[in-house]
């Protein structure tokens, strides 16, 4: 016999070669939604960075062209005979003090009276200038690079005597949006390590309730424990409903009143040889999914809902394993028996199952139930949710792994529209291309 060790490495390879355990994928899931997270705060706070430098960029070049032009210093210094000796030492205070790249006062055709390199005082000044005496901001690449710059009219008594532009190269606002992006980086690091600290407490969490399983079999297991479930509430029910007719028989035989006694033993074989002729009479049907109606319609008959189930001779098998066909069939007329009991008279849960296009099975399950509102059709197939009394153990996962499980072979479950409740199932019976 194998030992311990040998089981468990068995298991592990088992494992493996069915994929990754749903801890692990629980903890990528989480790793990569947090990655997600950081990287696009991050590239949010670099955005807001750099707009928030070129707007305070804005701000203090209008400042100090605004404040140059009205200065009556720069006003007699672009009249004067020698203007650059006089505005050029000017121009460098401010630069220096505003700390700002270049302050360029000009005549009115343009022409340099100062600039930041005093090689290019006499040139033309490179940029727009406005057609009329109004102010400007733009970005634009002049003899120091791309900056952003404004420039402003100097006027004497209305008449436009010069030009005043002051700017900021596009590199010194990258070197101050610096701090703010270190921030961000800052952010986004404390992001990564949270979730990754969040992410390994989600996968111990989930590894104490799975194991090493991988996703697809505790999707399995919890199929097998639905389905367990449904075929054991459907065998008491029909257990409960022949022990009731057997001691009822009981009494009348011993009240000498065997005729009726006869009568109703036939009966009730009678109400469950129909059923049993409909499931036998398929010829590739799955005798579990019959057990399991017949132990419906007795879960029906007590529960006092008038039972009804079609199924075509010709209907096919689906490629559901006994378990999961259980588990979708059970979790459905579950389903219709809890809405029709608490709904208006006649109650009744009605079942069909017929052949499709393309060899699918189709199974509908109705009943008399109030409905479902609107705004709640999509939210049913929800893991965790349920219009149902939310004491009551499982509520909530019936409709989303019936939903899940048939998907997975490539089928549909579907809420029809209008009145009476009706879920429709398309099952294919071939493989899925």
């Amino acid at each position: 016999m194998p030992d311990a060790d040998g089981a468990s490495g068995e298991a592990g390879d088992v494992a493996r070669a069915q994929g990754r355990s749903a801890a692990s994928r629980v903890f990528l899931a989480l790793i990569a939604a947090v990655v997600v997270l950081a990287l696009l705060t991050a590239g949010l706070l670099l955005l807001e960075s750099q707009r928030a430098a070129r707007a305070e960029a804005e701000r203090v070049t209008q400042a100090v062209a605004q404040t140059l032009a009205h200065s009556p210093d720069v006003v007699a210094g672009v009249a004067a005979d020698e203007p650059t000796a006089l505005l050029q030492p000017l121009a460098e205070d401010v630069m220096a003090d505003a700390r700002i790249d270049f302050v360029t006062i000009m005549d009115t055709s343009g022409i340099r009276i100062t600039h930041r390199d005093v090689d290019e005082i006499g040139k033309h000044y490179i940029g727009t200038m406005p057609a009329s005496a109004t102010a400007l901001t733009e970005e634009f690449a002049g003899t120091l690079g791309p900056s952003i710059r404004t420039i402003v009219p100097i006027e004497d008594d209305g008449e436009l005597v010069g030009w005043v532009s002051a700017g900021v190269t596009i590199g010194s606002i990258t070197a101050s949006a610096l701090p703010r992006i270190l921030v961000a980086v800052a952010v986004a690091a404390a992001l990564v390590v949270a979730g990754y600290i969040g992410a390994v407490l989600a996968r111990r969490a989930t590894r104490r309730v799975t194991g090493d399983l991988p996703a697809g079999a505790v999707r399995d297991t919890l199929a097998s424990a639905e389905s367990m479930r449904t075929l054991g509430d459907a065998l008491r029910a029909q257990t409960h409903e022949h022990g009731n007719r057997m001691h009822t028989a009981v009494a009348l035989i011993e009240l000498g009143r065997s005729d009726e006694a006869v009568e109703l033993l036939t009966e009730s074989a009678s109400q469950s040889q129909v059923l049993v002729d409909q499931v036998a009479a398929r010829t590739q049907g799955d005798p579990t999914v019959g057990a399991l109606l017949l132990g419906k319609a007795a879960q029906a008959r007590e529960r006092g809902i008038a039972w009804s189930a079609d199924i075509h001779p010709d209907a096919p098998r689906s490629l559901l394993p006994p378990i999961d066909a259980v588990a979708v069939v059970g979790n459905l007329i579950d389903n219709a028996l809890d809405a029709a009991a608490t709904g208006p008279e006649p109650r009744w849960v009605r079942l069909s199952m017929t052949p499709a296009a393309h060899q699918a099975l189709v199974l509908v399950v109705s009943d008399s139930g109030d409905g479902v509102p609107p705004d709640l059709r999509e939210r049913i197939f929800e893991r965790g949710f349920s219009t149902k009394q939310a004491d009551v153990a499982g509520r909530g996962v019936g409709l989303a792994l019936a939903r899940a499980v048939i998907e997975d072979i490539g089928g549909t479950l579907d809420l029809d529209e209008g009145s009476p409740t009706t879920f429709r199932a398309v099952l294919p019976s071939g493989r899925p291309e």
